[in-house]
């Protein structure tokens, strides 16, 4: 059922119905879990939480805006305080026309002039339009709507003025007449007594709504009794608010200490359950085409890295700045672009130097008589078992998001590989500097028809020769969940066999290849960069492009 139809059947129900105040999208949301069936989206507060005040000083635009947001948190039908429709006739069709794209289900404006004044702000002292000119604003709001339920209440300040009930009634005849869905009848007295006599005279022309904020001493049953349509709470959810507002800075600038008011507030898991962030959880679990949340990084960072001198001497060569941050900061937030925010960091030497936040430690405290392959096995010690899978990088190597979602498939995949690595094709650059690296022979060149078909690992190895080289692996790969305990297994059988030895993972990727695991392997021509000199750091400042 659309808002407007919901609103125009609580309008014509055979009992009084209550709409609550609600000046933005939380107070929306406040007002419909406490049980509302609608909200009045009311001007003095609209105006109020803007920090104006309530004499059209936030435009009708702003005011829009903000009703968007409220039918965007909202289930129920809205009744928007448009004051005198922001303007003449042809303000108020536009109004109409606006507030039926953004979903708001009724409109009521006044017969004061623009810009208008608060009612309650001396309001005998303030002229009302003629009779004339605002049926005019009825037809022409009616006249506008698409939707044939759209409801326009007709709201008479007449009492407010001082101009008397006979005055009243015929405005409002005349509203009617002009199309007027209902009649808001406003009072600022501190009894009901105005009102109930209109609603005696009035009879069943129409229904009629009141706003009871100054004769709120009136039993609820008594305007039950006199047959009214709606009452609005029009301003309670915005002083309550206020007041808990001032109490709670009062006290902590008084205090200077949160303890003082944690008790007395709502906790911030409240917060984030009215944001509605369970649904955004499960939604990036469905929707999200990158790494799931149960996804984790290994980085293995407990070198020192002797060969840049004096930049490690008080720190490890992953905290050696890069474009003003260290180089392990650009690895996370390579991981976490695309994402995956479980990182686990395996730091040694000077490890009290590695503290990112949001990052998980591992200590090899082993690191100066230990390799690679310790700190891989300590970090798969700490893992969880979860289902994600697990990327492994060195804490030494920069790479651009290209180069990570090579690795980022379908984990449900059945076709999806026990291990896949990163291999540049450009190996030559390395050989021909003399560097240290990972060359690896494959099962298929990287040539266009590598693109079409899964590559498989043969063998990886320094000192491969030329011939069978197919590529250098950049120090990162994926894990697949099934493949994990495999690794383990062969991480430890690594470790106990050679003692005093300090095997390194291409003798564990080998060793799995012979196993029977599927190695595949994912070609990049550059997009990423090994830090192993002081010429490395400089190249790296101008690497860029995360």
């Amino acid at each position: 059922m659309h808002k407007t139809t919901r609103f125009r059947e609580l309008l014509h129900s055979p009992q009084l119905e209550f709409l609550i105040e609600a000046h933005n999208g939380l107070s929306a949301r406040v007002g419909e879990e406490a049980g509302f069936a609608g909200l009045w989206a009311s001007g003095l507060c609209l105006a109020a939480q803007y920090g104006v005040r309530d004499n059209n000083e936030a435009s009708w635009t702003q005011v829009l805006e903000m009703l968007e947001f409220m039918a965007d948190a909202s289930s129920v039908p809205i009744l928007l305080d448009g004051d005198t429709g922001y303007g003449n006739f042809n303000n108020v069709r536009r109004l109409v026309r606006k507030l039926e794209q953004r979903g708001i289900a009724a409109l009521c404006i006044e017969d004061k002039l623009f810009p208008k004044a608060n009612s309650f702000l001396d309001g005998e002292m303030q002229p009302l339009a003629e009779i004339e000119e605002f049926a005019g604003k009825i037809k022409a709001g009616k006249d506008a709507a698409r939707d044939r339920d759209f409801m326009l209440v007709a709201r008479t300040e007449a009492l407010i003025a001082g101009w008397g009930l006979g005055e009243a009634l015929r405005r409002a005849e005349a509203y009617v007449e002009a199309g007027a869905d209902a009649i808001l009848i406003h009072s600022s007295k501190a009894t009901a007594d105005e009102v109930l006599a209109f609603r005696s005279e009035w009879g069943d022309r129409a229904p009629v709504l009141i706003v009871p904020t100054k004769y709120w001493r009136t039993p609820t049953q008594v305007f039950r009794d006199a047959g009214f349509s709606m009452a609005i709470w029009a301003n309670q959810v915005l002083r309550a608010s206020l007041a808990a507002m001032q109490r709670t800075a009062r006290v902590l600038a008084r205090e200077q200490t949160a303890a003082a008011v944690e008790n007395e507030i709502a906790p911030v898991s409240e917060v984030f359950r009215m944001q509605g962030v369970a649904e955004l959880q499960e939604a990036e679990t469905r929707f999200l085409p990158r790494a799931t949340r149960s996804d984790r990084a290994v980085v293995l960072a407990a070198s020192r890295g002797i060969e840049l001198g004096k930049l490690t001497e008080d720190r490890p060569k992953t905290m050696v700045e890069v474009d003003g941050e260290p180089l392990l900061a650009h690895i996370v937030a390579a991981f976490k672009s695309a994402g995956v925010h479980r990182i686990h960091v395996v730091r040694g030497y000077k490890k009290e130097a590695v503290a990112l936040p949001g990052l998980a430690y591992v200590d090899n405290d082993r690191h100066e008589t230990t390799g690679e392959l310790h700190s891989l096995a300590l970090a798969l010690d700490a893992l969880d078992s979860s289902e994600g899978a697990t990327y492994v990088c060195y804490g030494d190597v920069l790479f651009r998001r290209h180069a990570l979602e090579l690795l980022i498939g379908n984990e449900s995949d059945a076709n999806t590989a026990d291990i896949t690595l990163v291999v540049d094709s450009h190996w030559q650059e390395s050989a021909n500097l003399g560097r240290a690296a990972d060359f690896v022979s494959c099962s298929a060149s990287p040539t266009r028809r590598a693109y079409a078909a899964p590559v498989k690992l043969r063998r990886m190895h320094a000192a491969l020769p030329e011939e069978e080289r197919h590529g250098e692996w950049i120090g990162l790969m994926k894990i697949a969940p099934r493949a994990l305990g495999a690794v383990r297994e062969a991480v430890a059988e690594l470790l106990g066999a050679g003692r005093g030895s300090r095997p390194e993972i291409s003798e564990l990727l080998n060793r799995l290849v012979t196993a029977g695991l599927e190695v595949q392997v994912a070609y990049t021509a550059g997009n990423w960069l090994d830090v192993d000199s002081l010429y490395d750091v400089i190249q790296a400042g101008k690497f860029g492009g995360r």
